[in-house]
Order: structure tokens, then sequence, then C-alpha cells
């Protein structure tokens, strides 16, 4: 079963207001958990031992920073216990994505009957980012140990990375094994602005294949790691204040439910510590799907529609982008300076907006950068959708022929050699094409 809820509870963001003034109220210290096997865990407590229930958090994959024990603080004002614990540190690893495959998951098992011990009260667990992983496997393994235990009662996740890596051009994306093989309440909190908001249904339907039960919360109008983004929004800053007001709605919804053991699918020996991928330096690659390209014809922020077919015989570079996404805007300066020295060849750029409205994308292209390329808007997602974006920016490179012959994610520089020797060779065949048309009968 799976719902969308709104965002609700504004007596809770009232109430929390009223805690920020009263911080006394949660005590919090760090301690030292000791498990099982003797590892030291270091972890922060907040709350009382007398609040109805108990969570257990655990850091994204950059580590804990000052936010997260503000809010567990604010979490432990609303009547909730609240432990924080660091696996980075226990296992003395830099806090980075390469790093989560060496976090065992019977460690983090271990880590859950620590904090269950012998107390009757309900336990939940919270991770956001690629700390989802962690999470997830840590619970496999705990439910695989203690089949019939119906104290574990939900899980949330906040803007969870649950993908082996960003995928190279053209091929298709995975996600983790552990994500088909999770039998869980699940509460996805997911930002709007965010390529993984695209990726909603996929993550859902492989959650669903080993028993979960999701609710998705969309929060519109923020970006992923808001509560702790050092570019935070007016409006960011604003979320992250009611952050433990939402939590605080979404475990006393979940505790409502009734309780209940769950029994997640076995994974293989090979594929539970499975952890994304490093990225590698973002340049130009060879595609390697399918080169025909998804039709792409969409209105013109301005006037006026585009459409991709109209403009064979031309090198056409194809980039989705959002005013959003710190990436994106880096790069279109070069955008605008490699189009301006490409004039008057066979070469056009279309900027395709992924789901603002026009006036957002006016605004920012009138205050914010200076682009005179003509941009797309592809307001509902489709294009997105049928161009199998999995990041942004993602850029497409097409020859005269109106094939697909190269791409990259992330952010380029395009006056840089490496790409300009790219779209050079690409030019000299449309320009060659071209010639022998015009010596042609």
């Amino acid at each position: 079963m799976s719902a969308d809820r709104p965002l609700r509870g504004p007596l809770r963001c009232l109430l929390l207001l009223c805690c920020l003034l009263l911080p006394a109220l949660a005590p919090a210290g760090e301690t030292m958990l000791t498990l099982a096997d003797g590892t030291e865990y270091p972890a922060w407590h907040f709350g009382k031992v007398q609040a109805p229930d108990r969570l257990l958090w655990l850091p994204p994959d950059g580590g804990f920073s000052e936010a997260q024990p503000r809010i567990a603080r604010m979490l432990a004002t609303l009547g909730h216990e609240v432990w924080l614990a660091d696996p980075f540190e226990a296992n003395f690893l830099p806090p980075v994505p390469s790093s989560l495959g060496h976090i065992d998951p019977q460690q983090t098992r271990a880590l859950i009957e620590r904090v269950l011990g012998d107390d009757p009260r309900p336990l939940f667990l919270l991770a956001s980012g690629y700390g989802a992983i962690v999470l997830l496997q840590g619970l496999h393994a705990w439910q695989q140990a203690h089949p019939d235990d119906r104290r574990l009662r939900a899980v949330l996740l906040l803007s969870p990375k649950l993908y082996e890596a960003t995928p190279e051009p053209g091929a298709p994306a995975r996600l983790l094994p552990i994500v088909r093989h999770s039998n869980a309440r699940i509460w996805l909190m997911q930002p709007r602005k965010s390529p993984w908001f695209w990726k909603l249904e996929a993550i859902r339907a492989a959650l669903a294949e080993g028993g979960s039960e999701v609710w998705l919360q969309i929060l519109p109008g923020l970006r992923d790691r808001f509560h702790y983004r050092p570019d935070a929004t007016e409006a960011e800053q604003q979320a992250t204040e009611r952050l433990p007001a939402w939590l605080d709605e979404a475990l006393r919804f979940l505790a409502r439910l009734p309780a209940g053991a769950r029994r997640p699918p076995p994974l293989e020996s090979d594929s539970g510590s499975a952890a994304p991928r490093a990225r590698k330096a973002h340049a130009l690659e060879p595609w390697q799907g399918d080169p025909t390209p998804p039709p792409l014809d969409l209105p013109v922020l301005g006037d006026g529609r585009m459409r991709l077919d109209d403009l064979r015989g031309q090198v056409v570079l194809v980039n989705f982008w959002a005013s959003w996404c710190p990436p994106c805007v880096h790069e279109m300066p070069s955008m605008e300076q490699l189009a301006g020295q490409l004039k008057g060849r066979p070469f056009r750029m279309i900027a395709v907006n992924m789901a603002e409205d026009p006036d957002t994308v006016r605004h920012f292209l009138e205050e914010r950068v200076r682009f005179t390329q003509p941009v797309l808007l592809d307001r509902d997602g489709k294009a997105l959708r049928d161009w199998k974006v999995f990041a942004f920016p993602t850029t497409y490179l097409l020859d005269h022929r109106g094939r697909i012959r190269y791409g990259v994610y992330g952010a380029v520089d395009w006056m840089a050699p490496e790409q300009r020797q790219v779209i050079e060779r690409l030019l000299r065949e449309a320009e060659s094409a071209a010639g022998d048309g015009a010596q042609g009968p």
C-alpha cells in the first residue's frame, strides 16, 4: 500500500517555534555505544527515556553537520528520544560515498540491537542521501536475525540516493540490490527541486517488490540537503525550522499503525554490501545507447515552438537544466561563449528547462546569468523521462544526421579543449556533408 500525504501540522510548527526558546527541555549528551563485539560507536543522545518512542538517525554520505543535532534536539522537545550514531567515525572512515561499502551491515544490525536493548518501546530509523543504503542494509540484517521482533516500526528516508551511480551516457540506471530486498514501512520525504524527484515512481515500485509500504511526502520549493546546505535559500532555511515538526507528524502517524514483524526477501551473499561507485571526471563520452533521439517538440520561452527534427544538418547541443541547480548555472556562461564563437557554422544549442514556470525561468535569465540561446520549457517533465535524464545538468551532442553521438552528466567547461575537439570533429563532418551536397547533381 502507498499513499501521498500533503504537508500539514501548523500547530506542531507553532509548538516547534516555542521549543526553540526552551532548549533545556531537551538535554543532549555525547556518549559511546558499546556493541556486542566490543565496537565503540560514537553517538549523541537527545530526550528522555520516558519518551513514547525512539529514533535512530544515521548520517548522510557527507557525515553529520551541525544541522542534524539541532533538529534532533527539537525532536526531543516534541517528545521523542533520539540517537545520532556515526558509522564513519566508528570505523575510522572518511565521510564520503565510497566509504559506504566498508560499513558492515552486521555492524549496523548490532547497533540497532544495542539501541533496542530490552526496551519494549517502538524504534524508528532515519537517514538521508546515500546514508539510506547503510540503513536499509542494516535493517535487512536485523530483520533476518530477529524475524519475530515487532518493535522496529518504520523507516524515514529524506531524499534517499539508492542508485549504484550516475550511469554513463546512454547506459541504464541501476538501483542498488537492497532496494528490491527491503520490506519495511517507509516514509519517504523528497524535495521537489531534485533530480531524485523524477525517480520516485521507480524507487517506490522497487521497494514494493520486497513488500515495503511507502508513504510519499513531497517538499515543494526545496532542494536536496536543504536542511544543511551552505547556500540555503530563505525558503529552505524556513523549511529547516519546520522539519522537526514534519518528522514529528510522520512519527506519530506511523506509531498509530499496528505493529507487526516483517520478513524481507533474502539477499545474495555478494550484493548486500554494494555501495555507490565513485564518479568520474565530467567530460563528453561516446554515446552507449540507441543513437536515435526521442522526439523533442516544446514551447520556447518567449514565443513559438521548436522541433528537434527541424535542426537536421546541424550539430545540436541539447542541455537539460534547472535554475535551482548550481552546476547548471555554473556551466551556462561557457555555453553562451561557445555558441557565440560558433556563430555562422552549422551549430545549434538548445537548453531544456526542467518543469519550472516561465516567469521563474525568465527572472533567472534576467537576474542571474546572461544566456541568449533558445530555452525550451518541459513543464511536465515528459522530455526528461523520454531522454532518460538521470542527473542535472545532462547534455547530449547530436551530429548533422540527428544521431546522438556524445553525452555528459554534470557541469563542464564548454570552452575547454577536450569539449571543443569533439564538437569541431562533428562540425567538420557536417560541413563536409553540406559541401558534398552542394556539388551533387
